[in-house]
């Protein structure tokens, strides 16, 4: 993947400031964004049950596999066979939505949850990607 520049200097996204023009150094987004990659897989969000913690329908998520789900992370999961994206509340056996329009999803005694991965990041298109 070819490197792009990464300046040193922040940009405003309420008043102009004026600007940086020093490059602070080159970025790959794949040495930025994948810690793992032989663990890691891109996933599209479908829907919005997650726009509360900046998940939208279709955004791009990078999800790790390798790390260990702890409570409040958003996760992949297969809850009885069905893939979802949500925020695991271990402290109450449930996954939440990130939206007051969906329900808390209750994880039962019996019912089958395998963590697919930690959600690290997401990144959103502005314009058609």
């Amino acid at each position: 993947m070819a490197l792009t520049p990464l300046y040193s200097h922040g940009i405003s996204c309420g008043f102009p400031s004026p600007a940086d023009d020093f490059k602070e150094a080159a970025l790959s987004l794949d040495d930025h964004l994948i810690t793992r990659p032989s663990a890691t897989y891109f996933v599209r969000a479908d829907g919005d049950s997650m726009v509360n913690a900046g998940i939208h329908d279709g955004d791009l998520l990078i999800v790790d596999r390798s790390l260990t789900p702890v409570h409040g992370d958003v996760v992949v999961v297969a809850l009885d066979g069905q893939l979802t994206c949500k925020i695991l509340d271990r402290r109450r056996g449930r996954l939440l939505p990130a939206n007051s329009n969906y329900p808390a999803i209750p994880i039962w005694e019996g019912q089958e949850l395998i963590v697919e991965g930690v959600v690290k990041a997401s990144v959103r298109c502005h314009r058609a990607c």
